[in-house]
């Protein structure tokens, strides 16, 4: 039997190798890591034995989990409101007609294009404790450097700008391109009304903004809340467990204690976190974009 190529049965299997790849690249390992979670396997035996929820247990048991996954709330939550903020506002001034808008929008969306682990490096030269450019310039006004990223109050803030820093440009992009789809005949019956500009900003740009915004927070909350290369390379996660993510704490785990069943369960911890905040975020965004 020969299918139409215009009948739904013949596009219906077009969807089979993207089925196929998801099935392969991340439906499979999912479930493998799922299934390793209830296992004492350390990464590298052939065998290994089934042990139930004895890892879930102990991750309830473990006194530094709380403190992991505070971080890991600081860095999706700080990154999102920090990469929205400034994205927004740059945005709103590369939609007026200034003459450097191009190398602007150039320069703040150029830091995306480093590789995370790179940039995180580059920043590392800048805080460090001894030879660190800050410190050098510190060392002009006081006697003794300060150790920023030994600090457990002021390291995670200082990843948390990291990250803001490097991907600000993706938020500053898609709302620039939400802005320009906003036709003038708004903002003109707008000012015929006699509205101020913070009044057009708050009823025209906002709501139509809605879509833009959705996605950005949805987009940064995902990238904040897995943070690990920035983290590597400013702290390890240290000092102790002061600045580790779920992510950095999972990959420490299984390379350094080599304790893959209870990494594989971190790892799922990190899933369901990652998964609930995303999908309320974007269902109570879309339902925002509704009420506007």
């Amino acid at each position: 039997m020969r299918l139409d190529r215009n009948s739904p049965a013949w596009l219906n299997l077009m969807y089979v190798p993207a089925l196929i790849l998801f099935a392969v690249l991340i439906f499979y390992p999912f479930y493998q890591g799922f299934k390793i979670s209830f296992t004492n396997w350390n990464g590298f035996s052939q065998s290994y034995d089934w042990i139930g929820l004895d890892n879930y247990k102990r991750m309830m048991d473990d006194k530094n989990i709380a403190t992991v996954i505070k971080n890991t709330f600081i860095y999706g939550f700080g990154s999102t409101f920090f990469q929205n903020l400034i994205g927004l506002l740059y945005a709103l001034l590369l939609n007026q007609s200034i003459r450097t808008k191009g190398l602007t929008r150039t320069i703040v969306y150029l830091p995306v294009i480093v590789s995370p682990l790179i940039m995180g490096y580059i920043w590392y030269f800048f805080f460090q404790f001894r030879g660190g450019a800050l410190n050098d310039i510190i060392l002009l006004f006081r006697d003794k450097p300060m150790n920023l990223l030994g600090d457990p109050q002021v390291n995670i803030w200082i990843i948390t700008f990291v990250n803001t820093y490097q991907y600000l440009g993706v938020a500053m992009i898609i709302y620039l391109a939400g802005l320009q789809s906003i036709s003038k005949d708004y903002y003109e019956a707008a000012s015929i009304d006699g509205a101020s500009t913070w009044s057009k900003f708050r009823n025209v740009t906002l709501p139509l903004l809605a879509p833009s915004i959705t996605i950005n927070i949805v987009l940064n909350l995902i990238g904040g809340l897995r943070l690990f290369d920035v983290i590597v390379a400013l702290t390890g996660g240290g000092p102790g467990y002061a600045s580790q993510s779920m992510s950095t704490l999972a990959y420490r785990t299984y390379f350094a204690t080599q304790d893959a069943g209870y990494a594989a369960a971190l790892g799922n911890l990190m899933f369901i976190i990652i998964v609930v905040v995303s999908i309320t975020a974007l269902v109570l965004l879309r339902r925002k974009e509704v009420q506007s």
